[in-house]
């Protein structure tokens, strides 16, 4: 495991490089990663290199490469955005860019890795996210993790020809410590 930051049972995080630059972006230029993305134009490996130069240094992001390890194939991203430290919470993310890798339940390690260190380590109260209603898979895997719909922003994308609502979705710190995931 190179670097590994937050490790689980089949993958492990470890900070994003500029060397995983050229990878990002061919995930970020295919629509049927995008599809479920805020991405609407393509993306530069400049861009991409920039991008994480800037989290690399911000104090209100943490953005980590998800990595399978039996492979140390980097498959994904994952992290935390817009820290709120007053409040304590901050907006989650993920994208397996991989699309070999869905369905496989990285998506789900990966999550549970970022909220408890969210939770256990940051101290945060509430980890957030929003997630398109067509979204179903990842709706599901945000369910299984401890995330409820909070609210329902209406017609707030549009994709495929049509408006779609995006969804609120969030758990508090004491819904996550009233799971217990060990005998999963």
């Amino acid at each position: 495991m190179q670097n590994s930051f937050l490790t689980g049972s089949a993958i492990y995080l470890r900070p994003v490089e500029c060397a995983d630059s050229r990878t990002v972006v061919t995930w970020l230029n295919d629509p049927e990663v995008t599809r479920y993305t805020l991405r609407h134009r393509p993306l530069t490996l400049h861009e991409e290199e920039e991008f994480i130069k800037q989290v690399a240094q911000s104090q209100t992001d943490l953005v980590l490469g998800l990595v399978v390890r039996e492979s140390g194939q980097l498959i994904g991203v994952t992290g935390l955005h817009h820290f709120d430290v007053r409040n304590r919470h901050a907006s989650f993310g993920i994208i397996i860019g991989d699309k070999g890798s869905w369905g496989k339940g990285y998506g789900t390690e990966a999550t549970r890795l970022v909220v408890g260190h969210a939770f256990d380590t940051l101290n945060l109260n509430r980890v957030w996210l929003h997630v398109y209603e067509y979204n179903q898979r990842a709706m599901r895997m945000y369910t299984k993790v401890g995330f409820r719909v909070e609210g329902r922003l209406r017609q707030d994308t549009f994709r495929d020809g049509r408006y779609w609502d995006t969804l609120v979705m969030g758990v508090l710190r004491d819904e996550w410590e009233a799971v217990d995931y060990s005998g999963e």
